[in-house]
């Protein structure tokens, strides 16, 4: 595994590979790996000759600074990982080299960048769209995979690499869960052990709700039911919780549109566990 730290290094690499005719795989990560990750980059080596993982924690995509302070780094450990992965190049820059000048870029997303996320977190969708555009340019990938946990981020990326003309495949790859049904995440690690038993219920309720689709509940209804399940439990708190579509992300009244239709909705949730922000989601097939 080759470890850079520039961009020049990551480019002449990538393309000596593209001269040779070989596939290129992006993993983007902003470090602190676990088996999510993992199952990330355990896809992108079966799809491509060559794969390329970068772990950079990406300050413009934090609109909350104490949540960049807090944001586990563990770089030493993640080497490992992507060695035992048999990752080819390994891509841990710094914030200046990624950043030598202020990124000053307004990309128009869209209604996709505005709703959910977008609206508690203003600009972090467009921080995204800044970082993941520089390492697409950067690496040149043939494949980039996102995990659907961020199913926002995931259709936020395919607008943008519409906009700037990447001809780059994005694979969307499954939730990663724990044993209990918790979501995998890097912010797990700051959960209290009391709230972390707590956590999995985000899941449970979810899945419950899909049951409740199936017995005729409306998406109204489901909300309503699952905001009031979650915030009965000690240290959970929803921030939103909303029944969308898949493709535009806009709110879902009625499950009986989608009878053969390609999209099919989504339930998008956020909730505070403690000071912890975990989100989650959940098709409704």
């Amino acid at each position: 595994m080759k470890i850079v730290r520039t961009v020049k290094e990551l480019k002449n690499l990538v393309s000596e590979h593209k001269k040779n005719g070989k596939s290129i795989g992006l993993v983007p990560t902003m470090g602190a790996l676990h088996e999510g990750h993992l199952s990330l980059i355990s896809r992108s080596r079966k799809e491509n000759d060559v794969v390329v993982v970068s772990v950079f924690v990406n300050p413009t995509q934090f609109n909350n600074k104490e949540d960049l302070i807090k944001y586990p780094r563990t770089e030493k450990e993640d080497l490992e990982k992507l060695k035992s992965e048999d990752v080819d190049i390994a891509f841990l820059p710094s914030v200046e080299e990624v950043y030598p000048e202020e990124d000053t870029r307004q990309f128009d997303l869209g209604t996709v960048a505005e709703v959910m996320e977008g609206k508690m977190r203003p600009g972090h969708f467009n921080g995204v769209a800044q970082i993941v555009s520089k390492l697409f340019e950067w690496a040149a990938p043939t494949r980039a995979y996102f995990g659907e946990k961020d199913f926002q981020q995931i259709r936020v990326i395919k607008k943008m690499s519409q906009l700037e003309g990447f001809d780059i495949t994005i694979v969307e790859c499954p939730i990663k869960r724990e044993i209990d049904g918790l979501a995998m995440s890097s912010r797990n690690v700051r959960l209290t052990p009391e709230q972390r038993m707590i956590a999995p219920e985000i899941h449970r309720i979810l899945t419950e709700s899909v049951e409740e689709k199936k017995r005729g509940l409306k998406p109204a209804d489901i909300i309503d039911n699952v905001i009031k399940k979650i915030n009965a439990h000690p240290f959970l708190e929803t921030e939103y919780y909303e029944i969308v579509d898949s493709e535009t992300l806009l709110p879902v009244t009625d499950f009986s549109v989608y009878n053969g239709n390609e999209s099919y909705p989504v339930g998008c949730i956020t909730v505070y566990c403690g000071d912890v922000r975990l989100i989650d989601n959940i098709k409704y097939l």
